[in-house]
Formats: C-alpha cells, structure tokens, sequence
C-alpha cells in the first residue's frame, strides 16, 4: 500500500493503526484491472437503478478502459439499469468505433461522455442521469448553495450549463459541456439533470448520488424559507475534506454491498 495513502488514511480515521481501511485495489495485471472496473462500473447502473434514476433509454456510466485509454466502457441501449452486467458493457473510442461488445449505444452519450473523456484525462468515470430532483434543480438555473456539509463537497466545485438545444447529438456540444465542467466534479445541465465526474465509477456514482441528494435538500430548504448559508472559509475547508479521493471513493462501498448482497449477478 501507498505510504502516503496509507498516511492519509490515518488522519482520518481512529483504530487504522490496527485494522485495515477499506482502501481502492491496485492491479499488477491489466487484463484483471479491466474486469474488476467493468464489474464497477455494472454496480454503478445496479446503484441507480436502485435510487430510481432511470428514465427510459436516458442516463448513462462511463469508465475510461485502463489498457487502451482513449476509449472507454458505456452501457448498452435499451437494456435497464437493474439488469446490466460487466458482459453487456460495450467499449468504444472516441471516434464512434465499437470495439467491444454486442450492443448498440445511445448517441447522446457517446457525444457528452466522449468529449470529456478527451478534455479531461484526469477523469476515469462519468456519470449523467435525468433524476426527479435534478431535473427540478436544473430549472433553476443555479449552482447548488452551501447550506448543509455535504453539499459543501460541491461548493466552487461545479457549474451550469446554460445551453439547452434538445437532445444532444453533437460532439461539438459535447465539447461545451466538457468546457462548462472544467476543473470541478459536476455540472448542471440546465433543464436537463445533472452530471457527475471521478477518478473511479465509485467516486463518480457517489458524488452523483450525493448531487442528487442535495439537489432534493435545497429544493425542500427554498420552499420553507429563506437560506442559511456556510461562510466561505468553512465551505472550503468542508469540501477538502468531503471531496478526498479516499472519501469519494468509501462513500459508494457501503452501498456496494448491498449490491452485492441483493443481486450480484452484475458481476458476470
């Protein structure tokens, strides 16, 4: 294990001086690195088919393929989050090529996930859904405020896209809405939903789920009166906690086991 990341589990957490801390694996074998994010990537469909984030043939994962990285993992068309398996995953590159796999993709989001792939080498997963309280949110037409700890993760973190055309089919879109994310983990996608970055599907999956969540908090909060907001120092401070790559990444593995324990057939 990492001495710095070993060290950086330690500051925070109590008792990981004497058990182990739930850490991300690393791989000597690529082949094996593949699987095992695939199967990542199969549990983060099963994670919002879970919470409901499935609408139609809208929504979608990525993960950026670790042997060849410039192209990555999407899920088929037309097949439900709920039932989706590391087999049924498809890979392509970021002209439009399928190298893997048995079905068709979804345009859109070849075209959004795509072209951030390619902005963003930093980037390994990208989550987009059309949730309920996201497309609510989107409405608005504002970035998310930092009334609660966890929404802090977000603060200066994430933008809005202003631009809405339809459905996108355009790379050069795709490439707009790349732009519009720039350095942060999130955007939103106004009167669209909302879009969510990682290093890992985990990280990806959780921060969406999170966005989410915070998305239904401050449209409950706006509705009951006027907002109560963290000062910008304790803002920032928050999300460099929040926001750590060990943090991201732990907050989707409780929720992985329950994945695991009501259907693992994700992982075939």
């Amino acid at each position: 294990m990492n001495n710095s990341i070993e060290e950086q589990a330690k500051q925070m957490t109590i008792g990981s001086d004497k058990f182990n801390v739930p850490m991300p694996p690393t791989f000597d074998d690529s082949l094996q690195q593949r699987e095992y994010e695939k199967q990542r990537l199969a549990a983060g469909f099963r994670a919002f088919a879970l919470h409901g984030f499935d609408e139609g043939l809208a929504g979608h994962i990525t993960q950026r393929d670790c042997i060849e990285p410039e192209t990555f993992w999407v899920n088929p068309l037309g097949v439900h989050f709920k039932h989706i398996k590391a087999s049924d995953l498809v890979r392509v590159d970021h002209q439009g090529n399928i190298l893997g796999g048995k079905y068709p993709i979804n345009l859109a989001a070849f075209a959004i996930h795509s072209r951030i792939h390619h902005a963003r080498p930093d980037v390994n997963a990208v989550a987009h859904a059309h949730t309920t309280y996201g497309r609510a949110f989107s409405s608005l037409g504002e970035t998310l405020a930092p009334i609660s700890q966890d929404a802090c993760l977000f603060y200066q973190n994430h933008s809005v896209f202003e631009t809405f055309t339809g459905v996108v089919a355009e790379l050069e879109e795709g490439d707009m809405i790349a732009e519009s994310l720039g350095s942060g983990i999130a955007t939103i996608l106004q009167n669209h939903g909302l879009l969510t970055v990682g290093q890992s599907v985990d990280a990806a999956v959780a921060n969406f789920i999170m966005m989410d969540s915070c998305c239904h908090s401050q449209l409950l909060a706006q509705s009951a009166g006027e907002l109560k907001l963290i000062d910008h120092e304790t803002a920032i401070k928050t999300r460099q906690a929040n926001g750590h790559n060990l943090v991201v990444w732990g907050n989707f593995q409780p929720l992985y086991q329950v994945l695991l324990t009501q259907d693992d057939s994700f992982l075939s």
